[in-house]
């Protein structure tokens, strides 16, 4: 594609010489006549460079170039002045612009100068690129789990991901949904375009609605100056709306306009800015029973469900629990300074049996408490909170000083076995041969069993 480059100044005659010159050299070009007509076009559409004069009747090059480093940092702007002096070019400078050039210009000076600038900026941008998702495209080994509900999940994203379909995420809360929303992202086309999150229930229906779709100054009380909503800095990009059920009906309906026509108006303004973004939404609630209660429109709901990713709670993934605490024991480790091992067997098959009501995000709070407050170099259940140790707890009853386990009839011969073998192991410290001996088994029938029950040997 050719770089895209807005040519701006009042003079129409040194425009048009400026726009033959740069279509010569295979660049597209669009013209403005003043600051503010540079601005609206910056909000309108993308651009790769701007090439602007500094004195101007309506809005001058300075004021104007504020403006645009506010909607877009990233567009590098060569300034243009007549007034070769030493202050006009700081202040250009200060403000933000790439570079500038003496009236009259050397066309030659311009173009090495044009080269240089989408130059910089190309690099620049593959670099940060390269740094941000370097082996992550197509690699969800960021993303942990092995268990068929994982697996199936993942082999979905790897389908969904290179398309432009909206992406409907749904799940109870915890379950890692902007994990997912962001590996959508970072293998589809739009990759190398920016990925904006929000939570549209951390904010009230006002603020909302400028979040996402920005605003003019004067707006509303408070409103200084012009904002870029997220939409408009998604642009080329994704955009991850989370708690999409928490969002109000007035703005549901102007964000079924943003996904049917592809705009959007800012508030306080008449205009209409148009938008090339793909929508990934999330949701815990139950979307369907939203609209049969008049909460969820359901023109809405279709638009955003082209595509239902539904994320399973830990409960469903149980075999993923020894993987997952072990990854964030090292992360909370490693953070607190403590040389911790592991888990005791025992605090292990407590976390197993737990139901998780606020899944890998309470897991993950649950290993951050134990390393807080471990006295050993292993995770035991003593480091547990109650809720964890509580059905273990009530199959245990006092006897004098010492805790005698409780055998309630209806538990299998195997579920005993696996008790005692756990509970001895625990008691030993963690100590195989001695809790072999104990036991009366041969190590190696203790390392088997302990396989079996998904204790790594």
């Amino acid at each position: 594609m050719k770089p895209k480059i807005l040519v701006v100044d009042d003079e129409a005659s040194h425009r048009r010489m400026l726009t033959v010159v740069l279509n010569a050299e295979g660049y597209e070009t669009t013209e403005a006549d003043d600051g503010e007509t540079a601005v609206a076009a910056v909000e309108d559409r993308f651009y790769d460079l701007v090439l602007m004069d500094i004195r101007m009747a309506k809005m001058g090059g300075i004021e104007a170039l504020r403006e645009i480093r506010t909607l877009s940092p990233g567009i590098p702007v060569v300034i243009m002045t007549a007034y070769a002096s030493v202050n006009t070019a700081v202040e250009a400078l200060k403000s933000g612009a790439y570079d500038y050039l003496t009236k009259p210009i050397d066309i030659e000076e311009l173009k090495i100068l044009v080269k240089k600038a989408l130059s910089h900026t190309a690099l620049e941008k593959e670099n940060r690129h390269l740094k941000e998702r370097l082996d992550d495209r197509f690699d969800f080994s960021n993303i942990l789990g092995r268990s068929p509900a994982m697996t199936s999940l993942l082999e979905s994203v790897s389908m969904v991901a290179p398309s432009e379909a909206t992406a409907l995420l749904t799940g109870e809360s915890g379950t890692g949904k902007e994990l997912i929303a962001n590996a959508l992202h970072q293998n589809s086309p739009r990759r190398d375009g920016p990925f904006v999150k929000i939570n549209c229930a951390a904010l009230p229906e006002t603020l909302l609605e400028s979040e996402l779709f920005g605003h003019e100054k004067g707006a509303f009380t408070g409103a200084v100056a012009r904002k870029q909503g997220r939409f408009g800095a998604a642009h080329g990009g994704s955009i991850f709306l989370d708690e999409i059920g928490e969002m109000t009906p007035p703005l549901q309906a102007k964000l079924l306009r943003v996904l049917q026509e592809r705009e959007y108006e800012p508030l306080g303004s008449g205009k209409t800015v148009k938008v090339d973004v793909r929508v990934i939404a999330a949701t815990n609630i139950d979307l369907e029973a939203a609209i049969e209660e008049g909460r969820f429109r359901q023109d809405l709901y279709y638009r955003l469900n082209v595509v239902t990713l539904r994320m399973p709670s830990l409960r469903e993934r149980r075999d993923d629990i020894p993987l997952l605490a072990d990854h964030f024991l090292k992360i909370y480790a490693d953070k607190n300074r403590r040389l911790i091992k592991g888990f005791s067997p025992r605090a292990l098959d407590m976390m197993m049996r737990y139901d998780w009501p606020g899944n890998v995000r309470e897991l993950e709070n649950l290993v951050e408490r134990a390393v807080i407050l471990g006295r050993g170099d292993m995770i035991t259940h003593e480091e547990l909170p109650d809720v964890v140790k509580g059905a273990d707890a009530a199959g245990a009853v006092q006897d004098g000083s010492a805790t005698t386990p409780a055998l309630p009839p209806a538990r299998s011969l195997k579920e005993m076995e696996k008790e005692m073998i756990l509970r001895t192991l625990d008691e030993t410290g963690g100590n195989r041969t001695r809790a072999a001996e104990i036991l009366g088994i041969s190590r190696r029938t203790l390392q088997l069993k302990l396989k079996e029950y998904g204790v790594n040997p």
